[in-house]
């Protein structure tokens, strides 16, 4: 279904757009600089990840991050699509390497969702 462009919907790509990062809703809302229904944010937020322009990052925080789907092929998240969490500049990124695991033929992979969390390769440098 083709969705209509709003002024905060480009607000929302525009921030994610210029900061590169995986961020929570309340960041994007404080960048974006002007008063916009959080409601609508998550909205647009949620349709963003239905269309899959976006994806929902689940961290060990218990928060939810936005991060823009660049190397996503068609619309599906990569199987082995893992995230690292800085504790001390507080940003999450998309690792730029597959994280290899290994589970039982039992199992049936579907989806993962893991955040590795520690000092960001910036951080460690400052």
């Amino acid at each position: 279904m083709r969705r209509r462009n709003t002024a905060t919907k480009d607000a929302v790509l525009s921030v994610l757009h210029s900061t590169g990062k995986a961020m929570s809703q309340g960041a994007i809302e404080k960048e974006i600089g002007v008063d916009i229904n959080r409601a609508t944010i998550y909205r647009v937020l949620n349709r963003y990840c239905e269309d899959g322009v976006l994806h929902r990052i689940v961290a060990d925080d218990g928060r939810q991050y936005f991060a823009l789907c660049v190397e996503c092929d068609k619309k599906q998240k990569p199987l082995h699509h893992f995230h690292f969490r800085c504790e001390k500049c507080e940003t999450i990124e998309c690792l730029p390497e597959p994280v290899h695991f290994s589970i039982s033929n039992d199992y049936k992979v579907e989806k993962v969702n893991c955040v590795l969390t520690g000092i960001c390769k910036d951080c460690v440098n400052s």
